[in-house]
């Protein structure tokens, strides 16, 4: 049995860029989206959609996507928020997950990595852009506790590997692919290299991975 269409409400400023975004989520992602450019009508759409998930714009001459999620919150709604933006700046990033988005995503990024973050943001995982890990990583920046190098002995050459695959943002699905493996089996192992590192979110060890890849060198 399908599962029902994620529903998602899109805050974008740029017609063309809210038409090209709609159409992408729709047809390639399968996903019912309500899109608008006027901040004012979010409220209606929230509650006329009930969506899984808003994707909102960072920069808008009328409001910055920041202030709109915090205006929203105070009005009661609590739909799950993300950007995409064209923004990669570290203070960008920093001050949206202070904000408890759950997600950061470029519109630089592949449609298909779009659309796969979109749907994990949607199903409560926290998603960054790949290009971003590593400024992630510097942001949060482990003080003190074991070196990175040393917490990865725990893990089996094959965690080590999807680790890796983790630090460049893939899904799941293509992690299996480039392996050789079943999405099923690549899922058991993302637990397994979360449950070994202490870690809560693929976007935690995909940081962890960046960090032990810069120490290495």
């Amino acid at each position: 049995m399908n599962a029902p269409p994620l529903k998602v409400v899109l805050v974008e400023d740029h017609s063309l860029c809210r038409s090209g975004l709609t159409d992408l989520l729709q047809q390639r992602g399968r996903m019912q989206v309500a899109a608008t450019g006027n901040p004012d009508k979010v409220p209606d759409l929230l509650r006329e959609l009930e969506p899984d998930l808003m994707v909102l714009d960072l920069r808008m001459p009328a409001i910055d996507g920041l202030t709109l999620l915090r205006r929203l919150r105070a009005a009661g709604f609590q739909t799950p928020a993300l950007i995409l933006t064209m923004s990669d700046a570290q203070e960008d990033l920093a001050a949206a997950l202070r904000a408890g988005v759950k997600g950061y995503l470029l519109k630089d990024m592949e449609p298909e990595d779009v659309i796969a973050a979109i749907a994990r943001a949607a199903r409560g995982e926290l998603v960054v852009a790949p290009s971003l890990m590593l400024k992630l990583a510097q942001m949060l920046n482990h003080e003190g506790g074991t070196a990175p190098q040393d917490v990865l002995a725990c893990l089996t050459d094959r965690e080590r590997q999807i680790l890796e695959h983790l630090a460049r943002g893939e899904s799941n699905k293509t992690i299996a692919r480039a392996l050789d493996i079943s999405h099923d089996t690549v899922k058991l192992h993302v637990r397994h290299i979360l449950a070994k590192l202490n870690l809560s979110s693929r976007v935690e060890a995909a940081v962890f991975a960046v960090e032990a890849r810069a120490a290495s060198r």
